[in-house]
Order: C-alpha cells, then structure tokens, then sequence
C-alpha cells in the first residue's frame, strides 16, 4: 500500500496541473525577489504571499516573506513565517537563523540561543551563528544585571542594562516597560510616559504600558487620572498585581489626604495631623504626593503650636521636592515665628529667586528687617516687657529694673559684680530712653540704629 502511495504521490507531482502551480509560484517568487532587492518590500511581501498560496508547503517562500517581513519591522509575523519554514524542512539553514534574529529583537535570548546552536549543528563553521550567538548571551547578561538591580531599587542600572540590550532587542516591549517603569520610579515621567505612548500606539491594550502610563499620573499627584489607567490595564489584564496594588494606593492615599484636608478645615487641626501622617506611611514611593503631605501636616503643626515638627515636616517635603514653593514659605514663616531670623531670610531669598512677585519680596524685606532688629540690643529684654507694652507698662518696668540694678544697691558686693550691675543699670537706661520717646521708639522698632542719637548714662537724674 506504501509503495502504491508513493507512486500515486509521483504521478501526481507530474501532473500538468502541479508542474503548472509551481511555475507559478516561482513567478511570483521571482516577482518578489525583483522588489526585494529593490528595496520595495511591501510589494515583495505582496508576491510572496501568493507564492505561498500556490504553494503553502515550500520552505523557501516562508523564509523570503520572513526576510522581506523583517525589514518591514513586523517581526512577530517574521518569526512566524521563519518558524513555519523550519518545520517544513528542519534543515532550513536560513530559516533557523532567521528565527533566531526575530527571537533576539523580540527580546527572546534563550530561543534565539536555541536557533543559533541549530545553524551551527548544520554548519559549524557559520560565522554569523557564531556572532548572533556571542550577542544573544550578552543580552542574557543584561537580562540578568537588570533584574538584579531592580531587585535593589538600583533603578538607574536597569535603565542603563536596558538601554543596551534595546539595541539588539529593538521591538521588545518587555524591555521598554521595564525601562520606562524605572524611569517613573526615578521621576523622570515625560521619558517614561513617551516610552509608554510609543507601545500603545503599537498596541492600544497593552496591560503594562497603561499600568505605566498611570504610574506616571499618580506620581506626579494626578491620582483619579492614574487609577482610570489602573483600571483600565486591569481590565486588559486581570492579574496585573502591580496595577492592582498601585491603584489601591492611589485610592488609599486620595481618600486618606482628603480626610486630612476635611479635618483642617473644620479646624480639627489634632485629627487633620493624624490623618496626614497615617496617609504619608500608605506610599513611601510617592515623592510628589508625599511632599504636599508633610507640608500639610507642617500646617497642621503650626496651629497646634509644634512649630519645630513644623519645620522638619517642611524640610522632608523640600527633600522630596526642592522645587516646592509653599513648603519654603511655610517652613520660612515657623522659623520667623520661632526667631530664627537667618533661616527665614534663606528661604525667603530662596523663593524670591524663583517667584519674583511683590508679596515674596515683601516678606524677604520683612525677614531681613527682623534680623537686623535680633543682631542690636532687645530694649524690650532688658525692661522685661513684650513688644507690644503701653508707657506706664514700660515706666513700671524701667522703676523696677533700675532698683533691681542701682549701683547703690550693690555697694557691698564685689568688684567684679558692682561692675555687671552697673553695666545693666546702663542698659535699662538706654532701654527707658528709646522706647519712652515716642519717635525714638517708632525708629526702633523700624529697625534703625540709634546709638549715635544719645542715651542715658545710668546716672541719678534718669532715674
């Protein structure tokens, strides 16, 4: 029955009608070889293709529209056709190699590996399969380093590992979104979001570009923007872990910061700090978010009067976002209000430098104008009498500092202390000279010099 098989499969061969089929398809092969290497390769792929429905079993015509198909950039369809060549004639040299190269661009080193060792089984001596292979174990060494340095939040690395192996892995898209991620990861959201757009105009259901795209959002604090994304991968890919947790962050850390900002504004300042510190422990990753936290709870602090939680809240914001204006400000007024007057100057010229409106620049002046003030002698100080004292406070307190500190007083005590007390007897007496006097005062407290404009001497007839 064998034998009569093969002869009826030999008599057909011979048939007009085969022999005729196959004139055919090498006309269209030899149409498309013409466009080929004319570089006018979509015609080509056009000739070939018919070859191929006239004769779906030749090994040849596969491996030319894979050919042609690579150099169309379609490399999916390439390792197809490439992969539909070698299991009709598992001694397809070019077929092999051609597999191969579309495993390697498509980011496959272990199958591209696999391929390359086939050609060299059938010709040993195959210098490209030689140096195809040298390539597809350095990609794997990529592979391996970035995995690594994900894997210890060495973002930058991958970056760099996938950077490299894009240039043998030009259509993996697996690489580009572990690029992209890192460089989202690194703040760099316009580099990750470009990378992002240019899968998803390839394939608009791609579950990781979305969840990337997202990321990018919800990092640069657009969060009902990100978890539309999220959801949006989700739905592409109902596994995506990553999407998932990222979009219960998101809405964790919406509904966590608004509870906050509820809180404040119903003046429960104890509640709104609470809430702020318990949303900054939801993303540690979450620079931008983070930041309007901690400069939230610094608000907070102030109205509690933890005006040095305040600052230090203010500073972490400005570590997670030097850009961030209204941390400066806040951090510059809790550094007036507790007197230290140089730091306040520094942020404010900070801002100034970066915002230079009217009202910045007046609080500059303002900083600068109470520094001057902190640098001269405090006659309030000396008196023991706040800034806002009327005369007979300021009369009472002169009368009881300068019996406090009359020379007579201390007649009997030794050198070394009639010399202190006499010393601050002369202070309260200058204190009492300036803010009694009504201009002298009003030029004080502007911040003017007055020592050469004459003060009490500390003697008899002041007091």
């Amino acid at each position: 029955t064998a034998a009569t098989d093969d002869r009826s499969f030999s008599l057909l061969f011979q048939s007009p009608y085969v022999i005729d089929c196959c004139r055919q398809a090498e006309g269209f092969k030899e149409q498309g070889n013409a466009f080929y290497s004319k570089k006018e390769y979509s015609e080509a792929f056009n000739y070939y293709t018919k070859a191929i429905d006239v004769s779906p079993k030749n090994a040849s015509y596969y491996g030319n529209r894979a050919a042609t198909l690579m150099m169309l950039c379609r490399f999916r369809e390439a390792l197809e056709d490439s992969q539909q060549a070698v299991r009709l004639d598992d001694c397809f040299m070019k077929g092999h190699l051609r597999e191969g190269k579309c495993h390697l661009l498509l980011g496959n080193a272990m199958a591209a590996n696999r391929c390359f060792q086939k050609v060299l089984e059938l010709e040993p001596s195959n210098k490209e399969a030689e140096q195809e292979n040298k390539t597809a174990g350095t990609l794997l060494e990529y592979e391996r380093m970035a995995d690594f340095g994900f894997e210890k939040r060495d973002f930058r690395k991958v970056v760099y590992c996938m950077d490299r192996a894009l240039v043998v892995a030009s259509a993996c898209h697996r690489f580009k979104i572990l690029k992209a991620e890192c460089l989202a990861l690194l703040g760099r959201y316009p580099e990750a979001q470009s990378v992002a757009s240019d899968i998803l105009r390839m394939d608009s259901t791609n579950a990781d570009a979305l969840y990337v795209r997202g990321l990018c959002l919800y990092y640069e604090d657009c969060i009902d923007k990100a978890v539309q994304f999220f959801v949006q991968a989700l739905r592409m890919a109902p596994d995506h872990e990553k999407a998932r947790l990222a979009c219960r962050n998101a809405k964790a850390l919406k509904a966590k910061k608004e509870e906050g900002n509820q809180a404040f504004k119903n003046c429960n300042y104890e509640a709104a700090y609470q809430l702020y510190t318990e949303a900054l422990t939801i993303d540690p990753n979450n620079i931008k978010t983070n930041a309007k936290l901690y400069c939230n709870r610094a608000t907070a602090g102030a109205k509690l009067k933890k005006l040095n939680q305040a600052i230090d809240d203010c500073t972490s914001a400005i570590k997670l976002d030097d850009t961030y204006i209204k941390a400066y400000l806040r951090r510059a007024q809790c550094y007036m209000n507790t007197e230290q007057y140089e730091e306040a100057v520094r942020d404010y010229e900070k801002v100034y430098q970066t915002e230079k409106t009217s009202d910045h620049k007046h609080l500059l002046k303002t900083a600068q104008l109470e520094l001057k003030k902190s640098k001269r002698k405090d006659y309030y100080k000396v008196l023991g009498v706040s800034k806002n004292a009327t005369e007979d406070e300021i009369k009472k307190a002169y009368r009881k500092r300068a019996l406090m500190h009359h020379p007579d007083r201390h007649s009997a005590a030794t050198p070394e202390v009639q010399k202190e007390e006499e010393k601050k007897f002369k202070e309260v007496g200058e204190a009492f000279t300036v803010l009694s006097d009504p201009k002298k005062k009003m030029r004080y407290d502007s911040g003017h010099d007055l020592e050469d404009e004459g003060s009490c001497d500390g003697g008899g007839d002041c007091f």
